[in-house]
């Protein structure tokens, strides 16, 4: 048995995952709670839950583990042992160097959360044997990641797959980034008052409303629809990726997003001998973040 786990660390939730990967056999799934993010205040009892966890499956199943991956929020360090960057969010997470945290011999590798999305993705879920694929998570705000040619796109700081911060609108307002008319303020929940007038608070309650015929609500969600077309237009062009998957809350809103968004890309998209974008909803939902940790512990 080689053993290798998956942690995905989020602001409420730990997911693990256990795996045997010389048999290809997953041993066991479990999630804790994070208290909120305070892994690491004065009593760091879930960060030492973490570890806790891995010791207790190493006994249970009578092997060290050989390698561990970490998904964490964050711009993760050039040797991927920690998070170089995570400002305001999971006190204690920057610069925490896992391996030593653990007190552990595996080889333990750091990857991006939304990273790790996509090379769960990938590996077993929408977009299985693709090389070329963008992931667009979309909800409170949005992300994502990219793979050219297989390999996943980190750019010089880690930053690359930060596509809510895409401007659409070089006059428009500045997002928490700085970005003038970002995707993320044009299409997530974090605008969604705003963009309503004061009317909704979530998304879901605009597309709902939407359905029901209102129509200052479905011009409000058509022209966000837009937006998003003009972005994954705009990632096409830049990427060329076979498949575009979009994950995220507001991807749950199915056809009520697909339909207006296939039918503005019938208008922007740029289809070299009739070649269209594959655009696929992810299908690994939660856990998504550990499954690509743990492919990331495997292949790091």
């Amino acid at each position: 048995m080689k053993l290798a786990a998956g942690i995905d660390l989020g602001g409420t939730r730990v997911k693990g995952i256990a795996h045997d990967f010389e048999l290809e056999e997953e041993l066991e799934r479990t999630i804790l709670s994070s208290n909120d993010g305070k892994f690491f205040d004065q009593n760091p009892s879930w960060a030492n839950a973490i570890r806790d966890l891995l010791d207790e499956w190493e006994t249970r199943f009578g092997n060290q583990f050989a390698s561990i991956g970490i998904a964490s929020p964050g711009l993760t360090a050039k040797d991927e042992r920690s998070i170089a960057f995570m400002p305001g969010r999971l006190d204690g997470i920057e610069n925490l160097v896992w391996e030593d945290f653990l007190s552990t011999s595996a080889r333990t590798c750091v990857v991006n959360d939304a990273h790790a999305a996509l090379l769960g993705e990938t590996w077993r879920g929408a977009a299985k044997g693709c090389k070329d694929v963008v992931l667009l998570t979309i909800g409170t705000g949005v992300g994502g990641a990219a793979m050219t040619d297989g390999r996943l796109l980190r750019g010089h700081l880690g930053r690359a797959g930060h596509f809510g911060h895409l401007s659409l609108d070089p006059f428009g307002e500045k997002d928490i980034c700085g970005t003038p008319g970002s995707l993320e303020d044009a299409i997530g929940d974090c605008t969604i008052e705003k963009r309503s007038n004061g009317r909704f608070t979530r998304t879901k309650e605009l597309v709902d409303a939407h359905l029901a015929g209102d129509k200052e609500a479905g011009e409000i969600w058509l022209r966000s629809i837009r937006h998003l077309a003009a972005g994954i237009t705009s990632l096409t062009n830049a990427l060329d990726p076979e498949v575009i998957i979009l994950g995220g809350g507001i991807a749950n809103a199915g056809e009520s997003l697909l339909a207006p968004l296939r039918s503005y890309l019938d208008e922007m998209e740029w289809r070299p001998a009739g070649n269209r974008i594959s655009i696929r909803i992810a299908e690994l939902g939660e856990w998504a973040g550990g499954i690509g940790a743990l492919r990331h512990a495997i292949i790091c």
